[in-house]
């Protein structure tokens, strides 16, 4: 008697799922260890990922409170305190901490006047590849100026070119580097190129006031009129806003004029 279709089904559904059975038992058999150990030690080393990341956490964490204490210590007149609580940090912290308790221990050696200690520990900071290059950048420029009566004027300027140079983006640090550079031209006797600079300083937005007017009066001394350039740029964007809200005002009344036109038509 033949087997209805539903039966060949069946059975050829039970033929297969026994053959894959067979082949599962026969891996599981040779590799069976090698599978386990393997799920094994994923398991471990995702728990390990785990521990790691709530390690750096924490760690971050007391980062930031031995720094706080550091500057709590330097607040309350303790710059000895101070500087081993940097050290510390300095040793010990990730690439960001590590370079500003390397700053701050810099500082506090330039207030007691060791500058050349000063420059070494910006040097470090301005060489760590593993730091964001707008931070790498203001250590260049504190150990320039911590630097600057040991340096010749020449390599001030190029060590700073970069930073002076640099646009789309500009440096964020460009008034403070070109200031130096300027400074160095001047020292020089090359007073067309200190005064452009001193003109690029005053006229660039975000710079200190002070910073601003003191490059305003040295670029008038070397013939730069930075005033005159500001105040022209300042009318020119008087002037543009002027035409701007006068096409608003012109657009807005467009409608109002045709609407007051069928208004009267209605009439």
């Amino acid at each position: 008697m033949a087997l209805s279709p539903t039966n060949d089904a069946a059975l050829l559904q039970e033929v297969d799922e026994a053959v894959r059975k067979d082949q599962l038992d026969t891996i599981m058999q040779r590799y069976g260890r090698w599978i386990i150990g393997g799920v094994l030690a994923a398991l471990l080393a995702f728990a390990g990922y785990l521990f790691w990341g709530h390690r750096q956490e924490a760690a971050r964490g007391e980062q930031a409170e031995e720094l706080i204490a550091a500057f709590e210590k330097l607040g309350t007149n303790q710059p000895r305190a101070a500087t081993t609580e940097l050290q510390k940090l300095a040793a010990e912290g990730n690439p960001a901490y590590r370079a500003v308790a390397q700053m701050q221990e810099a500082n506090i050696k330039a207030q007691t006047g060791d500058l050349k200690a000063a420059a070494a520990l910006m040097a470090k900071v301005a060489a760590d590849t593993k730091l964001d290059q707008s931070l790498r950048d203001l250590a260049l420029i504190r150990q320039t100026a911590f630097e600057y009566d040991t340096l010749k004027p020449e390599a001030v300027i190029a060590r700073l070119k970069p930073m002076v140079d640099a646009k789309d983006p500009a440096s964020s640090w460009f008034a403070s580097a070109a200031e130096l550079s300027a400074t160095a031209h001047y020292q020089l006797g090359q007073f067309d190129q200190a005064g452009a600079l001193y003109g690029r300083i005053a006229k660039s937005p975000g710079v200190a006031k002070s910073l601003q007017s003191r490059s305003v009066q040295m670029a008038g001394m070397l013939g730069v009129d930075a005033v005159a350039d500001k105040a022209a740029e300042s009318a020119g964007a008087e002037q543009k806003a002027a035409a701007s809200a006068a096409g608003d005002q012109k657009g807005s009344a467009a409608p109002k004029a045709a609407a007051a036109g069928k208004a009267e038509e209605a009439k």
